[in-house]
């Protein structure tokens, strides 16, 4: 390898979390004066040749060889994890690997986390649900095998089509209700439900993934601290401390359908503690949906769904899906009332 290439390498190693950067600039003067980096990894750091290898064949994880599989791609990146296209050797069937990145394992909570989430995952049946296969280790490697969902998110449908029709929202937001509700008949409470972890599959089906934040009914909070993502955070969660409540999942699916439909975030965004502070005082300001022709209807949806009290929103989500289903159900029959037989331009031969 040339300097240049052990440079980039050394760099490669402290951004995919293999190695701190303290102990990376130590390792610079040496190779400034020619020395080889795989010898100082093992002088200095203790790595052994084989660990090295490895690190050098897979570039510190970027390209993953995994036993029993071939990686056919890497399909997403999120903080704790990457997600791959694998093809399962044995039953070549088509799957997807979602690895925990080395920083991750490092740390037990979130190691934990991760591990509850797959079984979580694994002991869940729901059509709209990402099936999970089990969780598996190779050599320090943790990686969740799951169902392989061709589609992309909401949030990417939203950065490239800004909006979603009505109807085409509230067909969306029904069906995310739908698995919600199984959830909660579960026993669990999402507490991520955002446009990036809603998928619209190939087919048009809708999948609600990431169960990362997932927490029984009830759960606790620990004092000050919020678990979601900060621009669909319920008030009582922004604040810190909530338990898992189905009405704040209620709350960030509001906010969801805000943004198909209006297309930009309930409030703008800012620093974290910004947004978490207009969640919690701010009134939510619509304007859009009073000059773009949406119904009503939409507008009240939008409104109980993300009252600042919880006890003021849908309180369960059978509430919640009876009201968007009567009100598309509605629409539907008012269109067939209205519609008109065309008439015909033959004449009647005498």
């Amino acid at each position: 390898m040339s300097p240049k290439d052990d440079v980039q390498f050394l760099a490669l190693l402290v951004h995919r979390g293999y190695l701190e950067r303290n102990h990376a600039e130590k390792l610079l003067p040496r190779l400034k004066q020619g020395d080889a980096l795989d010898p100082l990894l093992t002088e200095l750091l203790g790595w052994d040749g084989d660990r090295v290898d490895k690190l050098r064949v897979t570039r510190a994880g970027e390209d993953p060889r995994i036993p029993g599989y071939d990686i056919l791609g890497r399909l997403g990146v999120g903080g704790t994890s990457e997600v791959f296209r694998a093809r399962d050797k044995k039953s070549q069937g088509t799957v997807a690997l979602k690895i925990l990145n080395v920083r991750s394992t490092r740390q037990k909570r979130a190691l934990a986390s991760f591990v509850e989430e797959v079984r979580t995952l694994t002991s869940l049946d729901h059509p709209g649900l990402c099936k999970g296969y089990g969780i598996k280790k190779s050599g320090d490697t943790y990686f969740a095998v799951l169902e392989l969902i061709e589609g992309r998110t909401l949030l990417e449908h939203i950065d490239e089509e800004q909006s979603f029709p009505e109807d085409t929202a509230l067909r969306i937001v029904l069906e995310v209700a739908d698995v919600l509700a199984y959830l909660d008949r579960e026993g669990f409470v999402h507490r991520d439900v955002k446009p990036g972890n809603i998928m619209l599959t190939s087919s048009g089906q809708v999948k609600l993934i990431d169960l990362g934040f997932c927490a029984k009914k009830g759960e606790f909070n620990p004092e000050g601290t919020a678990t979601g993502t900060g621009e669909y955070l319920a008030p009582e969660q922004a604040m810190g401390g909530a338990c898992a409540d189905l009405r704040s999942d209620v709350y960030s699916l509001g906010a969801t359908l805000f943004q198909m439909t209006v297309g930009r975030l309930p409030f703008e965004p800012g620093d974290d503690e910004d947004v978490l502070r207009k969640h919690v005082l701010e009134a939510l300001r619509s304007p859009e949906l009073k000059g773009r022709g949406f119904s009503h209807q939409l507008h009240y949806f939008i409104d109980k769904m993300m009252s600042k009290d919880a006890d003021h929103r849908y309180q369960t989500w059978e509430e919640l899906l009876d009201g968007i289903r009567g009100q598309l159900e509605g629409k539907l029959a008012a269109d067939w009332r209205g519609a008109t037989t065309p008439r015909s331009n033959s004449r009647r031969r005498t």
